[in-house]
């Protein structure tokens, strides 16, 4: 499994947006689609919805071949494991929408349990 620097996930965060805004606009799609039109699902359009050289499948590969979990579609929710000095798996969390990569949470922990980075030296 990859892992990432708190600064290699930030590096990739303008792509970042650009794929969670094109899944989470198929993701409404698939949601009218299955409803007939009627689905509560809305999005705004925001500049990460710059046309993107991937389809979802695509996207969704990418995110896999780099080891980003995907969480939530919709929300665009993610994490990038990160392995801390000491040895322990942390995940990097961060939501679209959100500015910059501020959060952290041990794996089995979630979104509810995010801590502000930076990392503590010892875990």
């Amino acid at each position: 499994m990859p892992y990432f620097s708190v600064e290699e996930a930030r590096a990739y965060l303008p792509r970042l947006r650009r794929i969670l805004a094109l899944l989470r606009r198929s993701a409404s799609l698939n949601v009218k689609a299955a409803t007939n039109g009627h689905a509560a699902v809305r999005t705004k359009a925001t500049a990460d919805d710059a046309p993107l050289d991937l389809d979802p499948e695509q996207a969704l590969a990418e995110l896999e071949e780099k080891g980003i979990i995907l969480r939530d579609p919709v929300v665009g929710l993610v994490d990038f494991p990160c392995l801390h000095p000491s040895g322990t798996v942390v995940q990097l969390c961060w939501q679209l929408g959100e500015d910059e990569l501020g959060w952290w949470h041990l794996p089995d922990a979630g979104f509810a349990s995010r801590r502000p980075l930076p990392l503590p030296p010892e875990l």
